[in-house]
């Protein structure tokens, strides 16, 4: 199991102490979250989702965070360079092709080292609350790293802010751990057929609607 680093392990307490006193969550299923390395797969709403998945899961997650954050200078870059270096995120550059794969190469060895990494197989938050058909990403990650992968189901988050709110809203929030899933891809259709395991799994957690195709991809 690995260590949180302590800029993570501080953003944690404090973060975590104003976020559940504003917004109300429930968590259960924590018992299923390996002792070893997993990825954490789950539903995607909003942005908060990473906010209230890291805060409330008692270790450390590496999230993605884009490669530019890594190379920043001057005052502003600077600081987000320490702030995602310290938070102990993998970099992922934006353009397709290899660049993905590269930044898929670095997680391997944290889930490896028995580390957990937060992946949103749907591949971008839900424009209209629907669960949407799962990437295949996720499952090739685990099988590549050897580890399982835990789906989570998340819910509220999609409530806190809507179209045209000026400030957030109160929202009790959940989230629910299910069992692990062990992966094992020696073909395109194991994978594909895992992803929808994973999906089903998750869509249990949250009673969401299946819309049975993929999310359109947000721009910005």
């Amino acid at each position: 199991m690995t260590r949180m680093p302590p800029l993570y392990a501080s953003a944690h307490r404090t973060l975590g102490i104003l976020l559940r006193g504003l917004w109300p969550t429930t968590v259960t299923g924590l018992e299923n979250l390996p002792a070893t390395g997993a990825i954490l797969a789950a539903n995607h709403h909003a942005i908060a989702d990473q906010l209230f998945l890291g805060i409330n899961t008692p270790r450390h997650i590496a999230f993605w965070a884009k490669a530019e954050y890594f190379r920043g200078d001057g005052l502003v870059g600077g600081l987000t360079r320490r702030v995602v270096t310290g938070m102990g995120a993998i970099p992922v550059e934006r353009a397709g092709g290899r660049a993905v794969l590269t930044a898929f190469d670095a997680a391997v060895p944290i889930l490896r080292g028995g580390g957990l990494v937060a992946v949103f197989p749907e591949g971008t938050r839900s424009p209209d609350g629907r669960l949407y058909r799962g990437r295949t990403g996720a499952v090739r990650l685990a099988a590549q790293a050897g580890v399982p992968v835990v789906p989570i189901g998340i819910r509220g988050t999609d409530h806190i802010r809507r179209a045209g709110d000026r400030f957030p809203r109160p929202q009790a929030i959940s989230l629910a751990f299910g069992t692990p899933i062990p992966v094992k891809v020696e073909s395109a259709p194991d994978a594909r057929r895992l992803t929808d395991e994973l999906i089903a799994a998750i869509q249990a957690l949250t009673g969401q609607e299946y819309a049975g195709s993929y999310a359109p991809i947000r721009h910005g």
